[in-house]
């Protein structure tokens, strides 16, 4: 197994600064294609599933955490407040409460639920220096986050649906999850004293792993509600959460959400919680550790790497690379003065494709296609290759040809 501290160091991938911070890491342009193509496909998969997609603020007025009840259930992972113009602003521990308010901005009617709001949005948690680590454990997280506003009938398939949609992604990504967990209330003081809340939430989200396998665990539950944890494992066995679903009864009565019902009456929609990868940087270290740096075709931080065997195929080459770029390919060219072809070959191991031209090729407008897995295709014309590599790195599965 790898560690993805010292894998995405060394493939240039992310790295930090002290003048930056314990848990605040940066993105390297290796990296940083790996993260904007998951975000990419989360986007994709979330517009094809019905979600809408929004933005909303880093931070709010402290009362805003006080009316959805993080400031009194989660104040010791949140940060300080700032004085800013008199009132005190908060950066955002989750983005729920926001999404609560862009709900209630608009009069809603029945007919407009399910309301599906997504978004890749920053979030910010006070944790302690000795839980950091690598981009597992930060303390600036983009989290890929959805609420779903929907009546009490439609909450459990809007809650199995979000659960089949994060087994699609992570069939997707080549994750493998160790466990399901239903995560229920402790006997602590963080979570809301509401029996009835919690007995209703978590029936629901037992009708939703119904057939599923699955371990209850008391005292991992958010404050306000049940969830379903999709828990995964790193190289050293330990365990963390990696994707959510959560049925929330009490953040819609804290902010008086309303629908208008068929009957004309005023109701309480329910709000479902859903993370497809959760956090961006939890889901890219462990893809790291997963596939050792050889990630599927799609989030390659380079996937077409063309190699000239000599000085007189360098423009074919460029010309190549140019047709890739036209394409939404990732590539580079890795030219003579890099080594030999064996040397190039061996430093490109990780790149799904090689495109290996010489003076023959380049007549010919062909090349000559060398897999990651060590297969060897070609010569094939180059709108056939490109093309090829194109559709099926689109299709975001996992084989190479």
């Amino acid at each position: 197994m790898y560690d993805h501290r010292k894998l995405g160091r060394e493939l240039d991938l992310f790295d930090g600064d002290p003048l930056m911070g314990a848990g605040l890491p940066f993105w390297l342009p290796g990296g940083a294609a790996v993260r904007m193509a998951l975000e990419d496909y989360v986007r994709d998969v979330e517009r094809r599933s019905g979600y809408q997609h929004v933005y909303s603020p880093i931070m709010g007025k402290r009362e805003l955490y006080e009316i959805s009840g993080h400031w009194d259930h989660y104040h010791d992972d949140m940060y300080p407040p700032m004085s800013i113009g008199g009132e005190q602003v908060v950066l955002r521990p989750s983005l729920c409460p926001h999404h609560a308010l862009i709900y209630r901005s608009r009069g809603r009617s029945y007919r407009e639920l399910p309301l599906r709001l997504a978004e890749l949005g920053g979030m910010y948690r006070s944790e302690l220096s000795g839980v950091l680590g690598g981009l597992s454990r930060v303390r600036a997280i983009q989290l890929n986050d959805a609420h779903i506003f929907c009546t009490a009938g439609q909450a459990v398939d809007e809650a199995r649906a979000a659960l089949e949609l994060i087994g699609a992604a992570h069939a997707a990504m080549g994750i493998r999850p160790v466990r399901h967990r239903l995560s229920l209330p402790g006997s602590s003081g963080k979570y809301v004293a509401d029996p009835g809340l919690w007995e209703r939430a978590g029936e629901m989200l037992r009708e939703v792993l119904d057939g599923i396998p699955y371990e209850e665990a008391e005292g991992e539950a958010a404050f306000y509600g049940p969830k379903i944890d999709v828990q995964i494992a790193d190289n050293l066995g330990r365990e963390s959460t990696l994707s959510t679903v959560q049925i929330d009864l009490y953040q819609p009565a804290r902010f008086g959400l309303e629908y208008t019902g068929p009957d004309g009456a005023r109701h309480r929609p329910v709000m479902v919680h859903r993370s497809i990868v959760g956090s961006v940087e939890r889901a890219v270290a462990h893809l790291i550790e997963v596939h050792g740096g050889a990630f599927p075709a799609w989030l390659a931080p380079v996937q077409v790497a063309v190699l000239p065997l000599g000085e007189d195929a360098v423009a074919f080459a460029d010309a190549v690379i140019r047709r890739c770029v036209d394409l939404g390919l990732r590539a580079v060219v890795a030219g003579p003065e890099k080594g030999s072809l064996g040397a190039r070959i061996r430093e490109a191991r990780l790149v799904p494709y090689q495109l290996v031209v010489g003076s023959r090729e380049a007549a010919a407008g062909s090349v000559s296609i060398r897999l990651r897995d060590g297969r060897r295709l070609g010569p094939l014309g180059l709108p056939e290759a490109l093309g090829k590599i194109a559709e099926i790195t689109s299709r975001r599965e996992g084989e190479l040809w």
